[in-house]
């Protein structure tokens, strides 16, 4: 497994805490791709350094550390511009990654059906586009002097046109296999559909598994799933359509929201969304927001929401002595008083463990329940014909 460190600018107003957990979620992201960091770097600024996104004396820190340690390869928690990228390479001397980079290299990984390649490649094409001058330095020598004339950036015109060609035509390509979906939905009449939507790691394909009877895969991974699965399921007389879509995340790039959008119908024409929340993470609260402001970017916002709060089982609870007066803290909320908080908002919610099927019943019935209102109105004669 190849050895990188993480870097991350703790910009003013921001938590360091928050900044620490973000890291840990690059570290995951990177391990999720293969990789093990086995530092993390962090400086405060007002904001990062436009040339090197670190200072200069926190920049020969990591590349003491690097030349030490023997590390190939160094990743960003935000996303760099193309400047960015060519100085650290020039100063650092190894492969540099940022946030976005790293999401598309695990997004490729996973992708398995040509659809979801498509996307994927169109996503990287948009990225690498503004980039293009990074990739041709090897041909500095070869440039002309004050116009930077000469094969290098001949190339380099060469390469954009190809890519923007590329671009076009994987865009056809999306276009066309959009109709052909689009069409599979229409066929699929006015059954009530349900989807399920959620941090990236929630429980979401688990809980896929666990209502439809199925065997979606899943593991203890980011972005297990990127295509979208659709299966029929039935709770007593009332069927309806459930799928599962790519898990949503932090700082998710542009360029993937932009490519995704397709499979994103499955949430947009949705009759309602099982939203699903690992209750276990520390900052659960964080990722319900982050999960909010992309059904916002892609129009779903709107759509009636039923929270699954996941993993009950791996929730952590260490009970406040009666001498601690310090203000009280996340992990000193016992699940009992968590459920009533959430409850007492009016939130439609349910705590469950989907892994060691923990109130799944009560699951099953709530959604019977939604899923049949629904059902009533859209064939209100003929409702226990099923």
């Amino acid at each position: 497994m190849e050895k990188i460190v993480v870097v991350a600018v703790i910009e003013q107003g921001v938590d360091e805490k928050v900044v620490s957990e973000y890291l840990d979620e690059l570290e995951f992201l990177a391990l999720t791709a293969g990789a093990e960091s086995v530092r993390r770097f962090t400086q405060k600024l007002d904001r990062a350094n436009s040339r090197t996104y670190v200072g200069s004396g926190k920049l020969e820190e990591i590349k003491e550390y690097i030349y030490e340690n023997g590390i190939s390869l160094v990743v960003f928690d935000d996303e760099l511009s193309p400047a960015q990228l060519r100085n650290l390479e020039r100063e650092l001397e190894v492969r540099i990654l940022d946030r976005t980079n790293l999401i598309l290299d695990i997004f490729a990984q996973r992708a398995k059906t040509a659809y979801a390649k498509t996307q994927v490649e169109l996503a990287q094409y948009q990225y690498l586009l503004p980039r293009l001058t990074r990739m041709w330095t090897h041909l500095e020598r070869q440039r002309g002097g004050i116009g930077m004339r000469g094969p290098g950036e001949s190339q380099i015109e060469t390469d954009r046109r190809i890519i923007l060609n590329k671009i076009s035509l994987l865009k056809e390509q999306l276009k066309k296999i959009d109709r052909q979906m689009s069409s599979q939905r229409g066929n699929r009449g006015s059954m009530v559909r349900v989807a399920l939507v959620g941090y990236t790691n929630a429980g979401k394909s688990t809980m896929m598994n666990l209502l439809s009877k199925s065997d979606v895969f899943a593991e203890n991974k980011l972005f297990a799933t990127l295509d979208t699965t659709v299966r029929k399921v039935v709770i007593e007389n009332v069927p309806f359509l459930l799928s599962d879509t790519v898990g949503f995340i932090r700082k998710l790039p542009t360029q993937l929201i932009e490519s995704f959008k397709s499979t994103l119908d499955e949430v947009r024409e949705a009759d309602i969304l099982l939203h699903v929340v690992d209750v276990s993470h520390p900052n659960f609260e964080d990722q319900i927001k982050v999960v909010n402001e992309t059904l916002k970017d892609i129009g779903a916002l709107d759509k009636p929401t039923y929270i699954v709060f996941n993993k009950i089982d791996a929730y952590q609870f260490v009970e406040r002595s009666e001498y601690d007066i310090d203000v009280e803290k996340r992990e000193n909320i016992s699940l009992e008083r968590l459920e009533k908080m959430w409850f007492s908002k009016g939130t439609p919610c349910i705590f469950i463990s989907a892994k060691e099927k923990i109130n799944i019943e009560n699951l099953k019935t709530n959604l019977y329940n939604i899923v049949l209102e629904i059902h009533s109105g859209r064939y209100p004669f003929n409702n226990l014909l099923y």
